[in-house]
């Protein structure tokens, strides 16, 4: 009589959890990589540097189209050199502003990625005052305004994911 040999064609428990752990260790080194978060924070950081320039850019336009003189709303507020203190560029503070700058230098203000904007849209319509499609909440870009002694001004995203992005001209 020959004994015959049984083969085991499967594997074992403990190399598939081994198997499992090097995947799940691989997977969370992947994670951290990539991180997800930082990207998109990047992201709409990129997008609120490029919101306040062409805010910037269009107060610039403006003012060079009307002599130099700046938005009557950014020249006399109450806010800057005197209190060091900027104001959200919204309904509120600056009601006329919008109107000034949209549709002639901006199609319409950018609001910030991660700010109120009711409608989904990331622009404030000026027309009505009111955000684009939502006329129940008055605009808010959050982005703010500073203007120094030499009437310089600085737009600034307070919510960006680094530091406040600035802009000066």
């Amino acid at each position: 009589m020959t004994a015959r040999k049984t083969t085991n064609q499967g594997f074992t428990l403990i190399e598939l959890l081994v198997v499992i752990g090097i995947l799940a260790i691989l997977l969370a080194i992947t994670l951290i990589a990539i991180n997800p978060a930082r990207q998109f924070g990047q992201a709409n950081d990129t997008a609120r540097r490029s919101a306040a320039t062409q805010i910037l850019n269009s107060i610039g336009q403006y003012t060079a189209t009307n002599g130099g003189n700046l938005p009557a709303e950014v020249l006399n507020g109450n806010y800057g050199a005197q209190n060091n203190v900027p104001l959200t560029l919204n309904s509120t503070n600056f009601p006329n502003l919008c109107g000034q700058l949209v549709p002639d230098y901006l199609p319409a203000l950018p609001v910030d990625p991660d700010g109120n904007d009711q409608d989904g849209i990331e622009e404030a319509d000026c027309a009505s005052g009111l955000p684009t499609a939502n006329p129940v909440v008055p605009w808010d870009t959050q982005y703010q305004i500073l203007k120094d002694g030499n009437n310089r001004i600085t737009v600034i995203a307070p919510n960006a994911y680094t530091p406040p992005i600035q802009v000066t001209r």
